[in-house]
C-alpha cells in the first residue's frame, strides 16, 4: 500500500512515550500500536483531531504517499471495451 503511517518517527521526535499519547488521545494502547503499524482499514477523522492536537501536528505529519499508478486505474480492474 502506498500510504504509510509516520508516526513512530513523530512519538520519537517529540520524546513521548505511546503509552502516553494513547492515554492522552483516548485510544488502547492495542489501538495506537495497529494505527502505528498500518494494519488499519481507516482511521476517524475525529481520532485523527485528537492526535494532531496532541502532538501539535497536521495530519501530513502523521502520513506520507509513495506514487503508485495504479491508484489511478478505475476500481475492479480491467474495464472490457
Amino acid at each position: 500500500m502506498p500510504i504509510r503511517v509516520t508516526l513512530d518517527q513523530l512519538i520519537v521526535s517529540k520524546g513521548l512515550k505511546a503509552r502516553d499519547l494513547a492515554q492522552q488521545v483516548g485510544l488502547s494502547e492495542t489501538q495506537l500500536s495497529l494505527f502505528r503499524s498500518g494494519k488499519v482499514k481507516g482511521i476517524r477523522f475525529r481520532t485523527l483531531a485528537r492526535l494532531c492536537a496532541a502532538l501539535g501536528c497536521r495530519p501530513g505529519d502523521l502520513l506520507d504517499y509513495d506514487l503508485d499508478p495504479a491508484d489511478l486505474e478505475p476500481p475492479g480492474g480491467d474495464e472490457a471495451d
